[in-house]
């Protein structure tokens, strides 16, 4: 009879179940896990926690620890050192997302002809584009000197909050604030709400 790979939630949260110790703790020579059901009921939650760090969806890490937990079962009976698994298995989820990040799908095709992008009615119009650049700038021209400067160095020269802070001599929290009520601001002004 073969021991399953996947645990049952009910056998997951069986009160009787005894807890085993950590693997480096154990006495040279002995076997800590003595099947590969007890090892994954022992580490299921922390090779979780592994697989959770290297996926942005948990649904994803589940899977992915269980590919690995897979690899692991056909691997069992090789493995002599049964207290360098967790490093077995974190090496089988390492290597099945890195082949799953290289087998991913590249949505571009090759063709004869561009496709044109679909144009909105006036995006694209010269005189429109520098109407707002200059409605934009007349807005700015009307913010306190301070909320100014912070405004140009955050989005026109692209300083981070840290350097925008560093430049004035001021605190990141205050540039945060003070960029805050500038945006308010701008967002209010009705020149630039006629060209929303």
């Amino acid at each position: 009879m073969t021991a399953p790979v996947c645990i049952s939630a009910s056998a997951a949260a069986a009160p009787a179940r005894q807890t085993l110790p950590h693997p480096r703790l154990a006495p040279a020579g002995t076997s800590l896990y003595p099947s590969f059901a007890s090892y994954v009921r022992a580490r299921h939650p922390a090779l979780l926690r592994t697989a959770r760090s290297l996926t942005a969806n948990p649904s994803d890490a589940e899977d992915l620890l269980q590919t690995a937990l897979a690899k692991t079962y056909v691997a069992w009976e090789r493995i002599e050192d049964h207290r360098a698994l967790d490093g077995y298995v974190r090496r089988a989820l390492l290597n099945t997302r890195t082949s799953q990040w290289r087998r991913r799908r590249v949505d571009e095709f090759a063709c004869d002809e561009l496709p044109e992008p679909e144009q909105r009615p006036g995006a694209d119009d010269p005189a429109e584009r520098q109407a707002l650049r200059d409605a934009m700038w007349r807005a700015i021209l009307r913010l306190p000197a301070r909320q100014r400067a912070m405004v140009v160095l955050r989005y026109y020269e692209d300083l981070s909050e840290a350097q925008t802070a560093e430049l004035l001599g001021v605190s990141v929290g205050t540039v945060k604030s003070a960029v805050s009520r500038a945006l308010g601001k701008l967002r209010e002004d009705p020149e630039l709400g006629l060209s929303r």
